[in-house]
């Protein structure tokens, strides 16, 4: 498929930084973790402390397409570029490993509707963003429409990591702020959102979308 003016990778160990020319093949690599926050001041002020640069805020709205290998999402943001990303990630509440691609794309409304056509969507996510970074890792601050506020960390791991290093700074995140197992999320917002559709979805689900491909399905009920 061509995209407007075509697609270039963003290079997610230095942020930010304009793209390189290069297709990206191996995936990119991190190990993330996802909590409740019920107080996102406190969470900014120990980040900070903790001496986290801080990068702003980012609107950001992610378009969840039907995928037949993981997931693959169109993200629009200001201020910012649009970026595709497809990822595969396990199953976890505790730190886990994450694999994906990250492509910047010059022109994200007429990306968005050829992926509409194209594949379909599962839902949208829209959310508020603040982002710091420490010792490269990148710690998301995020009030996500619908669901409430959550912290999330990324440890972007080079291609040679065994993870350990990347698994040790998440654990050391984790421990500064005080996320204790009863705030850990598994799973990520569009599933929070929308139902555990694997971004393929059930016999159900497939038939609830299949009247239209532009369709985003509502959101269920908020959760606290």
């Amino acid at each position: 498929m061509r995209f407007t003016g075509g697609l270039r990778v963003w290079d997610s160990r230095s942020v930010p930084r304009e793209p390189d020319e290069d297709l990206q093949i191996a995936p990119e690599r991190n190990v993330e973790l996802k909590a409740a926050d019920s107080d996102p001041q406190l969470s900014l002020a120990v980040c900070l402390g903790l001496g986290a640069a801080d990068h702003g805020e980012l609107r950001q709205t992610d378009t969840y397409f039907r995928a037949r290998h993981g997931g693959l999402k169109l993200r629009e943001q200001h201020p910012g570029r649009p970026q595709l990303v497809q990822f595969l990630r396990t199953e976890s509440s505790v730190e886990r490993e994450s694999q994906y691609r990250l492509a910047w794309v010059d022109d994200g409304p007429s990306t968005r509707a050829a992926l509409e056509q194209a594949l379909g969507v599962v839902g949208q996510v829209r959310k508020m963003r603040r982002l710091l970074i420490w010792e490269g890792v990148r710690i998301h601050l995020d009030q996500v429409d619908g669901l409430g506020r959550f912290i999330e960390l990324e440890a972007v791991a080079p291609p040679q990591s065994d993870l350990n290093d990347e698994q040790a700074k998440v654990a050391r995140l984790r421990s500064a702020l005080g996320i204790s197992d009863d705030r850990l999320v598994a799973l990520g917002y569009a599933e929070l959102l929308y139902g555990r559709l694997h971004f393929g979805g059930t016999a159900k689900a497939r038939r609830r979308r299949s009247g239209s491909a532009l369709a985003v399905p509502r959101p269920r009920n908020r959760l606290s």
